[in-house]
């Protein structure tokens, strides 16, 4: 067995031997080229090898699945006797299933061959940019990396997807110092599949990177009162992800929990919110093309005008609350911007915060949620003022999409995201 499409036929066809009513496996193949700095200075530059094969087996009604990290024969001779042994000891369950036959494809995205002194390069740009534009700032730990992955899924209905990427990215931990003084940290970063623009310039992280200097000197709210909260992109994915985890997921609809479970198609937000995930958008750096339940991916509108239009249901999920499956299972948000400049939108405000990032358990299973808001500044009649010392704030996610008080016309791609600055009212914001 040479290549991974070999590798998957011979797991598929073992798994049919071995008893499997049906049988989906997805094998895995990559390599990654990363560089790491500790401290400003480079520490570390290694190449990485992967592999992996997933498999599930549905017999009798029972589910088993099994993973594993190698591909020789012995190895996959025992991963399909051990799933086929826990689906014979697996209880019965009717939503469980194999996607059907639609239309078979091969993707390819990214770019295959990477430029490692280019990128070596842009790192010690970035380097010297940091140091000489913000002087303050020590960056803690840079990881950058350039990974090509090829993945096929083929399942027992003689579904076969096949998908083959490459791409960079970079991931950046900083704080500034100045004498006994030190900022929080705060991390930055996101994917590329080119090197033709200077890294201090991708996405927030120049913004990122002034404001933690700024944050050097930092003062509490006086007192507690409920006012607005501007969340910024570096912020926004956080916790609209943590809102779907809650609201539309398998869990929370399976378990009955979910606020929203019978909202499809009822308004749920303001009307000024709009929200999509979108792997297929050119902005977004090798967006997955296909699910891990193994059907083609789609764009998918989640929130349109304040409407829920989808939920983020698996195959499973589907079947099993008797609701429409997901299109995507991508982590790809698009919020669609307003019409309001993000100078205006903080014009608009007379007390608040801006918040770039919160640190909080999980919300309850009816949205509430309280956390620490880090890395934020306050705003005073329509003006970002001082940088904040860690300030508590609560609200409620389902009442925090229907009080948004504005949205910004700018917005920034991380090359997965694309997301503007939101403002919302009603939250608890609480200082000394």
């Amino acid at each position: 067995m040479k290549t991974i499409r070999e590798i998957a036929e011979y797991t598929l066809d073992a798994l049919k031997k071995a008893g499997a009513d049906h049988a989906q496996c997805v094998v895995s193949s990559g390599n990654t080229d990363e560089l790491n700095i500790d401290g400003g200075e480079f520490s570390l530059m290694r190449t990485l090898f992967s592999s992996s094969i997933s498999m599930k087996a549905l017999k009798d009604g029972k589910k088993g699945t099994i993973s594993i990290n190698k591909f020789d024969k012995e190895a996959i001779d025992d991963a399909v006797k051990a799933c086929i042994a826990a689906a014979e000891s697996s209880v019965p369950d009717e939503a469980e299933s194999i996607a059907e036959l639609v239309q078979n494809e091969s993707f390819t995205a990214g770019v295959m061959e990477p430029d490692r002194d280019k990128l070596f390069d842009r790192l010690e740009e970035y380097m010297s940019d940091v140091k000489k534009d913000y002087s303050k700032v020590i960056i803690e730990q840079l990881i950058s990396s350039y990974n090509r992955s090829h993945r096929i899924l083929m399942n027992t209905n003689g579904v076969e997807f096949s998908y083959e990427h490459g791409g960079y990215d970079i991931s950046s931990m900083f704080s500034a110092h100045e004498g006994e003084k030190a900022s929080s940290f705060i991390g930055y970063g996101g994917f590329f599949t080119k090197l033709d623009r200077k890294l201090i310039d991708f996405g927030m992280m120049r913004t990122l990177l002034a404001e933690s200097e700024r944050q050097l000197d930092t003062k509490p709210v006086e007192g507690k009162f409920v006012g607005k909260v501007v969340i910024t992109p570096a912020c926004l994915d956080g916790i609209l992800m943590t809102l779907f985890g809650n609201f539309i997921s398998d869990a929370t609809l399976i378990d009955g929990t979910s606020p929203w479970r019978n909202r499809l198609g009822q308004k749920v937000a303001s009307e000024k919110l709009s929200i999509s995930t979108i792997p297929l958008d050119d902005r977004v750096v090798c967006g997955e093309r296909f699910t891990a339940d193994g059907y083609k991916s789609e764009n998918m509108e989640i929130i349109k005008d304040g409407v829920l239009k989808s939920f983020m249901l698996s195959q499973y999920g589907s079947k099993k609350t008797g609701l429409p499956r997901a299109k995507n299972l991508s982590q790809s948000l698009w919020v669609r911007p307003g019409s309001t400049s993000f100078n205006d939108l903080i014009a608009g405000i007379d007390r608040g915060i801006l918040v770039n990032r919160f640190s909080g358990g999980q919300p309850g299973t009816n949205g509430d949620f309280s956390g620490v808001a880090k890395n934020s500044f306050m705003i005073e009649n329509g003006r970002i003022t001082f940088a904040l010392s860690e300030t508590m704030i609560n609200g409620n996610l389902a009442e925090m999409l229907n009080n948004v008080v504005d949205i910004s016309s700018e917005t920034v791609c991380d090359g997965m995201s694309v997301l503007p600055w939101i403002a919302f009212d009603g939250i608890t914001i609480s200082g000394r």
